[in-house]
């Protein structure tokens, strides 16, 4: 999916541009290429709200695993759930190797381990310790 939207993003993009210029002339374009700004400008700061979340709180640290695990579905990207536990991850493998794997735990022992390849979550396995005798 993620190589695809390196094609497409681009085509529709000046797909978009093409049409203002075709409709409008250059107002359209400027309509259009402004549209494309504003767009940029708001995932950029989607990014930096939740790295800023993120940078506060202790690395690897989630307020419920339990409810991590409930909130988690395949495919989403790791600000999706960077997003969801306001935290970044605990590293588990080596920077730059495939896949990515990250752990979340919380207060009482409870832990989630993602996989991401691509970019993507493809699995997630949640730990919770046994309980004492």
């Amino acid at each position: 999916m993620n190589s695809i939207n390196r094609i497409v993003v681009p085509i529709l993009a000046a797909a978009l541009v093409y049409a203002g210029w075709r409709m409008a002339g250059w107002p359209g374009v400027a309509l259009a290429a402004g549209a494309l700004v504003m767009y940029g400008l708001l995932h950029f700061n989607r990014v930096m709200h939740v790295m800023r979340k993120a940078a506060g709180r202790p690395k690897g640290h989630v307020g419920s695993a339990v409810m991590l695990n409930a909130k988690l579905r395949t495919g989403v990207n790791l600000l999706h759930v960077m997003a969801i536990t306001q935290a970044l991850g605990e590293p588990l493998s080596r920077e730059g190797q495939e896949p990515e794997i990250y752990r979340w735990s919380d207060g009482t022992g409870s832990s989630v381990t993602c996989e991401f390849a691509g970019g993507r979550l493809v699995k997630w396995d949640l730990s919770r310790p046994a309980d004492a005798p």
